[in-house]
């Protein structure tokens, strides 16, 4: 049985992960820092609830106990926290605006990744998926022709392109875990007032892939449903 931990799984595309990767005979722990739709979430879709707020240390290790002392081991970390931050115009943007954006987005996946390690190490075939956004990568983002081209998000934008180097340097220091990028691409979430044209299910489908892809697997890469991304 694998087991897999879902950060930020109370809704939208990690409730949707959560939700598919039960439905695909996996352990799920849905991790959520607000309690009553946490709970809500995981009775939904047949997962356990753990309370996890990744801008806190002490928090995060306590998810890890938790998980240690139910689970055991983790197979498939999944860092799906994150906001959008603040809709202000650049010239107004503060430290304290970029600070907040990053310790969810960029620091939260390195508290998570450092207190679920052990946890991680127990496991034979270890896999951690990090969502990132098509509108961190500098291809992208200098495409006119791509809805990426067109988004002005210095902080958002900016975390996410810090995720997915963040993701590669993983990879290159710990090659005995497997960690990737994801891009879910531009789907219906609350993020973009459901505005966008893929479904949640499509927009899961490159974490589903890979969460159920087995041994052998890539690591070291940003991907999305399609395939792997120039970034």
């Amino acid at each position: 049985m694998t087991t897999t931990f879902i950060t930020g799984a109370n809704k939208s595309l990690g409730r949707e992960t959560a939700r598919r990767l039960v439905e695909a005979g996996h352990t799920v722990v849905v991790g959520a820092r607000d309690p009553q739709r946490g709970r809500a979430a995981a009775e939904a879709v047949g997962a356990r609830f753990v309370q996890i707020d990744v801008t806190d240390d002490a928090s995060v290790e306590a998810a890890a106990a938790d998980v240690a002392a139910h689970e055991g081991t983790v197979d498939v970390l999944v860092n799906n926290a994150g906001v959008s931050g603040p809709q202000t115009p650049a010239e107004e943007l503060t430290a304290a605006d970029a600070l907040a954006v990053y310790d969810v987005n960029v620091f939260g996946i390195v508290r998570v990744t450092r207190a679920f390690l052990p946890l991680l190490r127990r496991s034979a075939n270890p896999l951690v998926v990090n969502l990132t956004s098509g509108l961190g990568s500098f291809a992208a983002t200098h495409d006119p022709d791509r809805v990426e081209g067109r988004v002005v998000a210095p902080l958002y934008t900016s975390s996410k392109s810090a995720v997915t180097m963040l993701t590669t340097q993983y990879a290159k220091a710990l090659p005995g875990i497997r960690f990737n990028a994801v891009d879910p691409g531009y789907t219906a979430t609350d993020f973009n007032g459901h505005s966008g044209p893929q479904t949640l299910t499509e927009g899961t489908d490159a974490v589903v892939e890979l969460a159920t892809g087995g041994p052998g697997g890539p690591t070291g890469q940003l991907r999305d449903r399609h395939g792997v991304l120039a970034w």
